[in-house]
């Protein structure tokens, strides 16, 4: 049976007011030619984002892994996938024993965790839910060593600086604002140090875990489309840009099946918005 997918290919331009970046243009494809037989785990897979992963992951051919407390909040024709394991479980109560199962055999982990915007979760615990979640899940990686790299992407934020301060555009004012907000808000802090842990602890040259942290500007509902990807940020915290989730969603899926997107990005910490 035919499947109509999405596909892209990168084009890198130079533009004056924003810089180099690259333009994801998409084109439709008939034909599955990406392999099939990878094996992904997901986390966060009921949240917003997570669940389009989830289905463009799905809709590739890839077999799925997903860690979810709650996996009612699924949409039943997903639940029913055959690609689709579904364990039910707060993953920060897993033994790194049960971790080491549910990743063993996967080429890529990909967290969309994140924190609800409601009072509870934002100031109780866990306040560090990415931090921990992310180190527990490299560490593991890093114990089952694999022959070949398992990659790990992270679905982060725009309120993350890279941590070897290279977001150029961003000035002293806005770093003194977000120094301000991770002292507020925890989930502001736990996403700064997941992207901190990546670089620090794992590193950019790990023989066992490879990882790519995504920063989304402010998020939308929306079809997949085009979208711009770059290493610093163009727009101001107080002038943000728009990123469709499904744009998140299919960027990261890239990330795991396409070998030219993740040789270009793995390491780094690319922002995307919408084109």
């Amino acid at each position: 049976m035919r499947r109509e997918i999405h596909v892209f290919s990168f084009l890198e331009e130079v533009v004056a007011k924003r810089g180099r970046h690259y333009i994801v243009h998409l084109r439709k494809q008939g034909d599955l030619t990406m392999s099939t037989q990878q094996t992904v785990l997901l986390v966060g897979g009921s949240g917003r984002t997570g669940m389009r992963v989830l289905e463009q992951l799905l809709n590739r051919g890839i077999r799925v892994r997903v860690i979810v407390r709650s996996p009612q909040k699924l949409p039943i024709s997903t639940a029913k996938h055959p690609n689709l394991s579904i364990v039910e479980a707060n993953l920060l109560s897993l033994s790194d024993e049960d971790l080491l199962r549910h990743i063993s055999g996967c080429d890529a982990v990909i967290s969309c965790l994140g924190h609800n915007i409601s009072f509870n979760s934002i100031f109780f615990p866990p306040r560090d839910l990415v931090q921990q979640a992310t180190a527990r899940l490299c560490r593991v990686i890093e114990t089952i060593r694999p022959e070949k790299p398992i990659k790990f992407i992270l679905m982060s934020s725009v309120s993350v600086n890279h941590p070897r301060d290279l977001d150029t555009r961003r000035g002293k004012f806005e770093k003194t604002f977000l120094w301000m907000l991770r002292a507020v808000l925890p989930p502001a802090k736990d996403n700064q140090q997941a992207a901190n842990f990546l670089f620090d602890k794992i590193g950019t040259d790990n023989a066992f875990a490879q990882w790519t942290a995504v920063r989304p500007d402010t998020l939308l509902k929306g079809d997949v489309s085009e979208y711009i990807l770059q290493e610093n940020f163009v727009s101001s915290l107080f002038a943000p840009d728009n990123t469709n989730m499904a744009n998140v969603a299919h960027f990261m899926c890239e990330l795991v099946t396409n070998s030219e997107a993740w040789d270009r990005w793995k390491g780094k910490l690319p922002v995307i918005t919408n084109a």
